[in-house]
């Protein structure tokens, strides 16, 4: 009887464990501005985990990065373009400054890089290489043959 008790709260337990992973989760892998990044992918379509990895990658989560390029925030978004995704979003005021806030870095972020995922035909590996090298870039790769989108042929 004793064992068939422990059998059945072990059950019990790997249940609500595997049940509630994303409760978990959360403790086993924090991440800064979690609400911002959910609330901003969902909006735009996205994996929540696809946006945080790329905030880590682009500036480690640093808010005040800006790279050699000049691109700025926690999603380094170039200036220009962090201007023509606030007017596609209908965003008044804005300036580039505005870019080192977490939540409109990660606002104009999430929606370029769903923009992006719609223009490659939602090939991450081509809309990852698109927000990181440029639109047209990787759209001439993948025009000329250079590149075929896949992740194999990085």
């Amino acid at each position: 009887m004793g064992r068939a008790l422990f059998l059945l709260i072990f059950i019990l337990l790997l249940y609500l464990i595997i049940s509630q992973a994303s409760f978990f989760l959360k403790y086993v892998y924090p991440f800064h501005y979690r609400e911002a990044i959910t609330a901003a992918a969902e909006n735009n379509k996205l994996d929540p985990l696809l946006v945080a990895a790329l905030i880590w990658v682009e500036s480690g989560f640093d808010e005040k990065a800006e790279s050699d390029k000049g691109a700025i925030g926690l999603m380094q978004i170039m200036p220009e373009t962090g201007l023509w995704a606030a007017e596609q979003m209908g965003f008044s005021d804005f300036t580039a400054e505005k870019l080192f806030d977490p939540y409109i870095s990660i606002t104009i972020g999430s929606w370029y890089l769903g923009q992006l995922l719609d223009q490659f035909n939602r090939n991450t590996y081509a809309a990852l290489a698109a927000y990181n090298g440029g639109r047209g870039h990787v759209s001439s790769w993948l025009e000329t043959g250079t590149w075929d989108g896949s992740r194999e042929n990085l």
